[in-house]
């Protein structure tokens, strides 16, 4: 089986949110209150990155607690002060005024396209190359990864819908206008999502060190492609390793532990796009 790649990338995450993304967010859309959120969760779940509901509450919380579980919402169990910062974070307004009832939801604020119009558009980008990232989690790194993949060509991007970046005010920050015109994607199960997309001819590509893993500068690469990207502390997962054809790692020439997922991923990219050309 192959090694986890080794970026940095991946940590594998639960569907109850880690405390770093309580407040990682400047003027993220929310929707506070117990009623508003559980007819959001009904009626249209999509709209929804991650639920924060305050410990101890009874009644319809464990509702809500039901409903992100049945959805696949990741929610967050918090202290009163983990709430307050999440709406200081927010554009709610000031924190002390809004009336949230120990439960806050926060909106997702970016349009995704249908996957299957990705795969069918990918192949006339310029670059036809799409990023798929596992489990990436920093903000920054997908901001940044947008923006190289957008200038170079690139068809578009895959995210999970579980355990990656939330895509608000930092990522568009690092993408510099890239998300606005990059299509992205959100699938809920990424396997699969590979699956299809070499049933649809693409080739699927890794990035990873280990003995398994081929040097990027020499292996052939097939076109359309994708290219997944592992998360910033334990690279690719092994069951996404395992779909991929080839592993690829960037050769270096000095001992060094890894690059940023987002150094090793701009690399990867103009590499595919010298290829082309």
């Amino acid at each position: 089986m192959p090694e986890p790649v080794r970026n940095k990338s991946c940590a594998s995450a639960e569907l109850n949110a880690s405390p770093r993304h309580i407040a990682d967010e400047a003027a993220s859309p929310v929707l506070c209150g117990i009623k508003p959120v559980l007819e959001l969760l009904r009626d249209d779940p999509g709209k929804i990155d991650t639920v924060f509901v305050r410990k101890g509450l009874h009644g319809d919380a464990s509702a809500i607690l039901d409903l992100c579980r049945a959805g696949k919402i990741r929610f967050h169990l918090c202290e009163p002060a983990d709430l307050a910062r999440v709406l200081e974070k927010s554009s709610a307004g000031h924190p002390g005024q809004v009336r949230h009832q120990g439960v806050v939801a926060r909106l997702l604020d970016t349009p995704f396209a249908a996957f299957e119009d990705l795969l069918a558009t990918a192949p006339d980008a310029p670059l036809p190359l799409l990023l798929a990232l596992d489990q990436v989690q920093d903000p920054g790194n997908v901001g940044t990864l947008a923006r190289t993949l957008y200038a170079l060509g690139g068809a578009g991007m895959i995210v999970p819908r579980h355990n990656g970046a939330f895509l608000g005010a930092g990522a568009r920050r690092s993408a510099a206008g890239a998300l606005e015109k990059l299509p992205v994607s959100r699938v809920v199960n990424l396997s699969r999502a590979l699956d299809a997309a070499r049933q649809a001819g693409f080739a699927v590509y890794g990035a990873a060190c280990g003995e398994q893993s081929a040097d990027l500068f020499a292996a052939p690469l097939q076109l359309p492609a994708v290219l997944v990207l592992g998360s910033e502390e334990r690279g690719l997962r092994p069951m996404i390793a395992k779909r991929c054809d080839a592993l690829l790692h960037i050769p270096m020439l000095r001992a060094f532990d890894s690059l940023n997922v987002a150094q090793a991923g701009a690399i990867f990219v103009a590499e595919c796009l010298r290829r082309i050309r």
